[in-house]
């Protein structure tokens, strides 16, 4: 029997040759204004938006949704303004003075239990989630049940690339949109989509490509995994 769990779509912004940031890991913003746009619209048609520590300390916020269209849309779906935005962080070092815990969206956190009474006492978090085994990792399945059981149906993942990773090892990630920048940013050490241990060819996620736009300089391309 299947795993009841939110349906997951990854989205990001990369270099043509394959980087989501430089080597210095600065925050990746050379997408255009129509890939802003872009993910605003995804993000607007998800129930929550989850990212790692290191994309959150990268930007310092996270994007909300301030286009009257789509704000428009949730309402008549009857859906909250904004998405909850769920940071997935194992050691929970997070600055609270981060511009992030200013914003007005809801926010959710995804933390080692070692870390969660730090955070339980305080107002940053609404909602806070422990699913790591006794070694440390993040039980996913245990995550997305919770998840699922709290009404979210549809997740859209931020990065970063080790949180990519882990869900795509698990066989969790069902979309994919990739928008390909034009500019070569190289680095053996900058981040890509896909970062952790990688996959053995024979065992690589398979991809289907569903669509192909190009948007002035900007390609984007939207795949389904293939299970």
């Amino acid at each position: 029997m299947d795993q009841i769990r939110p349906h997951i779509t990854v989205i990001l912004a990369m270099s043509a040759d394959g980087k989501i940031t430089d080597v210095n890991r600065s925050p990746a913003r050379f997408g255009s204004a129509a890939d802003k746009a872009h993910l605003e619209t995804q993000i607007a048609r998800s129930d929550a938006v989850l990212f790692g520590a290191q994309t959150l300390r990268a930007y310092g916020t996270s994007l909300s949704i301030t286009n009257r269209a789509l704000l428009q849309q949730r309402s008549l779906n009857q859906q909250p303004p904004q998405p909850t935005h769920i940071v997935c962080s194992r050691s929970g070092q997070l600055s609270p003075d981060l511009p992030f815990f200013q914003q007005p969206i809801p926010r959710w956190l995804i933390t080692a239990p070692a870390r969660e009474q730090f955070w339980r006492d305080r107002l940053e978090f609404s909602r806070i989630l422990t699913p790591f085994t006794e070694s440390g990792a993040i039980e996913w399945c245990s995550a997305l049940t919770q998840l699922s059981h709290l009404r979210i149906q549809t997740l859209l993942v931020m990065g970063g690339g080790q949180l990519i990773a882990s869900l795509l090892a698990n066989h969790f990630i069902d979309e994919l949109w990739l928008t390909v920048c034009p500019l070569l940013l190289g680095g053996s050490d900058a981040p890509t989509p896909v970062e952790g241990a990688g996959f053995p060819a024979s065992l690589a996620p398979r991809l289907h490509l569903l669509s192909v736009e190009t948007i002035e300089q900007e390609v984007f391309l939207h795949y389904a995994v293939q299970r």
